[in-house]
């Protein structure tokens, strides 16, 4: 314990004379949520890089949300404490088999989940989260084609919530989420009967039929917290305990194993850790270093979306 405090002033110390910011998301190690200036999902981590007064951003989360980061804030110097921190997404969508698809559907408008790389937002017309993908796809005009990419379980969701038949859906998966099988949830909820079930939706579609529940990660916390049940199922990364438990003390909170690890967990969220990003506040490296027109043409789809309330 004394060597986390430590670090932890340490890191506070540089915070503060690299007049940085430390966002990180729900999924990541409680002592670097407890660190941070912000915690949140994709949605709302953009909107607090883009509305803070410093020069450094260090971002606890994945590869392609410190890159978004740095779109909105070209100017200010953005870190990460491990470089590797990528995602399943992101390998699953390489851009040059976007721009092929633009090639030979230029009447389609690209939906792009921001579980994307930067190259990729570059090729897209509007940019969506789990948070707010619905209501994204409804802005866009019935009678426009759309490709919705990459997470095909996402994009099934978003379908059947909004009717739209004219759309394609990538065929890219989350590691973590698709991987939940609905046996194991269903055995769950024979073991914890009183349990609410609450479900993101990268999940399968027959864990989502199960779910009293489907949202964001940080919709999944707001519900939870709001119910007067005492107990949940939670289908989403493990490191979402950290926050459920501090908003919601005494409720009990249960996590499904998936297939590829027998746990809940983000193998690249948990790649951070206090001494890295210490390290990243002490160095300013790694840097999230983009070319400039690619940042131009990605920062449009994602001012779009952040426009659509």
């Amino acid at each position: 314990m004394p060597a986390v405090a430590s670090i932890a002033e340490e890191i506070l110390e540089w915070k503060t004379r690299r007049r940085a910011v430390i966002l990180a998301h729900h999924y990541q190690e409680p002592e670097i949520q407890e660190l941070a200036d912000s915690v949140g999902d994709s949605l709302e981590l953009a909107r607090e890089a883009k509305n803070f007064a410093g020069d450094v951003i260090a971002f606890c989360g994945v590869r392609f949300m410190a890159e978004t980061a740095k779109v909105i804030n070209p100017e200010r110097t953005v870190v990460v404490p491990d470089l590797n921190a990528g995602c399943s997404l992101v390998d699953s969508c390489p851009a040059a088999a976007v721009q092929a698809f633009r090639k030979r559907n230029p009447g389609h408008v690209i939906v792009s989940y921001i579980n994307t790389s930067v190259e990729v937002k570059a090729e897209s017309d509007i940019l969506c989260t789990s948070r707010n993908a619905i209501k994204i796809v409804n802005s866009i005009p019935a009678e426009k084609p759309i490709l919705f990419l990459p997470d095909i379980n996402l994009g099934n969701y978003v379908k059947a919530q909004t009717g739209r038949k004219n759309m394609q859906i990538w065929q890219g998966a989350c590691i973590v989420h698709a991987t939940f099988p609905a046996r194991r949830l269903a055995a769950a909820r024979a073991e914890h009967p009183k349990a609410l079930v609450a479900a993101h939706p990268e999940c399968p579609s027959d864990v989502l039929r199960m779910a009293d529940f489907i949202g964001s990660t940080s919709s999944i916390i707001r519900w939870c917290t709001e119910q007067t049940a005492g107990e949940f199922i939670i289908m989403t990364e493990s490191g979402v305990r950290h926050s459920l438990e501090k908003l919601s003390p005494g409720k009990k909170f249960y996590f499904v194993a998936n297939e590829n690890c027998n746990c809940s967990e983000c193998p690249y969220m948990r790649l951070n850790s206090l001494e890295k990003l210490l390290a990243c506040l002490e160095n300013l490296e790694p840097r999230i270093e983009l070319p400039a027109a690619i940042m131009e043409r990605a920062r449009i789809p994602l001012e779009r979306m952040l426009a659509v309330r």
